[in-house]
């Protein structure tokens, strides 16, 4: 009788536990996974270099994710594919089609780089790379409509889930690329348009929405998460936004929202893993990263896509590996660090270039440093990979101090660069006064009402990056394109040894001089070699002659 109650206890675990499995296993069999896998600011990175891993080992890497479940991933781009390197410059954006076409990225958003060669481009990199452009809010100002060059959203079935993404552009397009690629077009506000969308995408079937976007996120130590894109994570129906624009790493949350970005360069992978059940419905979103110029060790070539890399390297080789001189010094830059030994030096080719008294560009035009030993025109290419021209014009002092101004501790769009003209600058002071002092390169003050020769490049001169240059005049696009400038100086001088001229200076930079009894201007000038005119500039004096015991003097920095 005990044997038998035993046996009948034992048969009801095992019964209860069988039907506990079977429970639990049909549970988890029904619910599915949508893997999206997204790049973004990818700039025509095809070559391995630094901390870019280059194009074979980043296909190989995407490669290997989708094939852990081919039906359920999805492979992005959030924009700005193809401007930034040598050789998808020379050749327009053809061999990162080619690369995008064998990796299978689908769809991409529209970033603000890909107006660089004018519109009329997509068309092309959507037929050769297999690729569809997707954007909802850049409409045509001719017609009113959408432009028709882009799809505004697209609903995919993958393992029976209705996937729908849309597309968004940044509306800082109108003021970050040459205005005239950009005129005739409307960027409207991201969150109103989303918004408007989403809806439709939802009535098209979709399960799940995805932004595909080229707006910009940020995100602290803290993991939390800011920046324009965040706000579209608020909008009602959204499970999921892909962001670019800012080169960050975003892998969070914002209002329970799963929010990336994948650096840039191709030097990481973002990741939205979406869990649904038996019914569709969404169970879950987690975001995460996968850094590849962390790991460069275990990643490995792509034999396609490397064969697609060699194939244009040995054609352009005789370009790009021409080398045209050298320097003895590596030529720095980092434009949202402040003014760059890089930036003086082009900005002294600009205006020597075309005989002007000062020179001025945008720091975010130069896109690396020049490291010391030779210089090729492949590197000269990377430096500035956009095709401006050197932009000549009359600046009265006053419009001249106002772009320097727009240019100095600017977390938007980074530092200006300038040449032949002395700035002093506080940076306790508000935004739009911090100049202290301005003297050109002969130690004359720079007068507000006074006109001036200025030379800056055709972006600058058009409103790009919201610099202001609508009051000057004789104006002329020179069209000479500063890349080829910058080469004609490398190759004419050989070496290159530039040094710092501190054009633009923090006054704490400057020497404090106490004065004394029995002082004069022209002694203190003499005795930090500077000059009368340049220390009444930087102080105010109205008067030279009048300073007394005790004053204290700010000496430019020479």
């Amino acid at each position: 009788m005990g044997r038998f109650k035993l046996n009948k206890v034992l048969l009801v675990t095992l019964l209860t536990f069988f039907l506990l499995f079977t429970f639990t296993s049909s549970f988890f069999a029904a619910e599915k996974q949508i893997v999206v896998l997204s790049i973004n600011d990818f700039h025509g990175s095809l070559a391995p270099s630094g901390k870019n891993v280059g194009a074979a080992k980043l296909a190989d890497a995407l490669k290997t994710e989708k094939s852990k479940d081919p039906e359920g991933t999805i492979l992005l781009s959030a924009g700005d594919n193809y401007q930034g390197s040598a050789m998808s410059n020379l050749l327009y954006g053809e061999p990162v089609s080619a690369v995008f076409k064998e990796i299978g990225i689908e769809f991409s958003a529209v970033g603000n780089h890909e107006f660089d060669w004018g519109i009329d481009r997509i068309n092309k990199w959507e037929e050769d790379g297999n690729i569809r452009f997707l954007c909802a809010n850049i409409y045509d100002k001719r017609t009113g409509q959408p432009v028709d060059w882009a799809d505004p959203f697209v609903v995919l079935d993958r393992k029976g889930v209705k996937i729908g993404i849309i597309g968004l552009a940044t509306p800082e397009t109108e003021y970050k690329t040459l205005k005239a690629n950009v005129e005739n077009y409307e960027f409207r506000d991201p969150v109103a348009t989303l918004e408007e969308w989403v809806p439709q995408v939802k009535n098209a079937g979709a399960d799940i929405v995805i932004a595909l976007t080229h707006l910009g996120s940020f995100q602290d130590k803290d993991g939390n998460v800011s920046g324009e894109a965040v706000d579209l994570c608020q909008v009602e129906g959204v499970d999921g936004v892909i962001s670019a624009h800012t080169h960050q790493r975003v892998s969070g949350f914002a209002n329970g929202k799963p929010i990336v970005q994948a650096y840039y360069n191709g030097r990481t992978i973002a990741k939205i893993t979406f869990t649904l059940n038996e019914n569709n419905q969404l169970i879950s979103a987690e975001p995460s990263l996968d850094n590849l110029y962390e790991r460069p060790d275990t990643l490995k070539d792509d034999a396609n896509t490397l064969a697609i890399y060699q194939k244009y390297e040995e054609e352009l080789k005789p370009i790009l590996g021409k080398v045209l001189g050298k320097t003895t010094v590596e030529l720095d830059h980092d434009r949202y660090a402040g003014p760059s030994l890089l930036g003086e030096w082009v900005c002294q080719v600009m205006k020597d270039r075309v005989g002007v008294q000062v020179a001025l560009t945008n720091g975010g035009g130069l896109r690396t440093n020049i490291p010391a030993g030779e210089i090729t025109a492949g590197k000269l290419y990377e430096v500035m990979p956009f095709d401006n021209t050197l932009y000549t014009m009359k600046l009265s002092g006053a419009d001249l101090k106002a772009n320097i101004e727009h240019g100095i501790m600017n977390e938007d769009i980074g530092w200006v660069q300038i040449a032949g003209v002395k700035v002093t600058y506080n940076p306790e002071a508000e935004a739009g006064n911090r100049i202290v002092s301005m003297v050109l390169e002969d130690g004359t003050p720079v007068e507000m009402d006074k006109y001036y020769s200025v030379v800056t490049n055709d972006f600058m001169a058009t409103g790009g990056d919201n610099y202001n240059f609508e009051n000057a005049i004789d104006e002329l696009d020179t069209f000479i394109p500063i890349r080829d400038a910058l080469m004609e100086a490398v190759e004419k001088a050989g070496t290159l040894s530039p040094k710092r001229q501190n054009w633009l200076a923090e006054v704490s930079q400057m020497k404090t001089y106490v004065v004394v009894a029995g002082d004069n201007l022209w002694d203190i000038a003499m005795k930090f070699g500077s000059t009368v005119q340049k220390i009444a500039e930087l102080n105010n004096l109205s008067n030279p002659r009048l300073i007394f015991p005790g004053q204290e003097l700010l000496i430019p920095a020479e």
